[in-house]
């Protein structure tokens, strides 16, 4: 998503990186430094800023989702989160999640304003700030705010992005596969068949029919699919004709 437009009312003269700040909390506690220091601090030690609670006449359904990737229990504020969390459950490069790590405070149209990015993802190759709003209901306050935390990550040697639309069919996909990721047992010792016939290259239903135990393959199938030992290609339409290839590293 484009956030330029946002940039436009940011104080950004020389000095900003003195003067914005940048809370959060550690077993407890408080803390706050700017921007300029900020990189100096062990974030992934940080408490959520909000609690992930939930009452009758609210709209947005927060809660508590279990990552495979990190074996813990991660918030989110609302279904849109819970999707990104699941998209970076199934990210292979993925090391630690923070929900809610920390709140900027930044300075826009001579106003102080805060921003709380929804998370803070370390992976293998680098550290992601993201934000999570669908593209409608994004204002132009967010836009600014978004602006903000974009300059704070490109400050701290981070990578910035606002998660705002999915292509729905490539989810679903992804919601399929997540449905067996935690498949511990093998107890027909399917899968190394499975990833033996797939070396070439074959169609979903002809891989799980090869085996001769077509309606338990398929669930092994999802399984390394999410496990990413086999690949598919989620920008189509995940059924029976999608061809599942090996895939080029075994990460799980």
């Amino acid at each position: 998503m484009n956030i330029a437009a946002g940039r436009v009312g940011l104080d950004l003269r020389d000095g900003w990186t003195r003067r914005w700040t940048v809370s959060w909390r550690a077993d407890g506690d408080a803390a706050s430094r700017s921007v300029q220091d900020l990189v100096q601090e062990p974030m992934l030690s940080s408490d959520p800023m909000r609690h992930f609670t939930w009452r009758r006449d609210q709209r947005h359904r927060p809660g508590l989702q279990l990552l495979t990737s990190t074996d813990r229990h991660h918030g989110a504020e609302s279904l849109e989160e819970g999707r990104m969390l699941l998209a970076l459950d199934f990210d292979g490069d993925v090391v630690d999640v923070v929900s809610q790590p920390l709140k900027i405070s930044f300075e826009a149209g001579g106003k102080r304003r805060s921003h709380t990015p929804d998370y803070l993802v370390v992976a293998r190759h680098g550290v992601w700030l993201i934000d999570v709003r669908p593209e409608a209901l994004i204002k132009d306050s967010d836009r600014e705010s978004f602006a903000a935390a974009a300059e704070v990550a490109v400050a701290c040697g981070w990578r910035y992005t606002v998660a705002a639309r999915w292509r729905e069919h490539a989810f679903a996909g992804l919601d399929a596969l997540a449905s067996r990721r935690r498949l511990r047992s093998d107890p027909l010792g399917l899968r190394p068949v499975l990833l033996a016939e797939a070396v070439s290259g074959r169609k979903f239903r002809d891989l799980a029919a090869a085996t001769g135990y077509e309606s338990i393959a398929r669930a092994q199938l999802l399984h390394l699919l999410w496990s990413r030992r086999l690949g598919v290609d989620l920008a189509s339409l995940l059924g029976d004709g999608s061809i599942v290839v090996p895939a080029g590293e075994e990460r799980r």
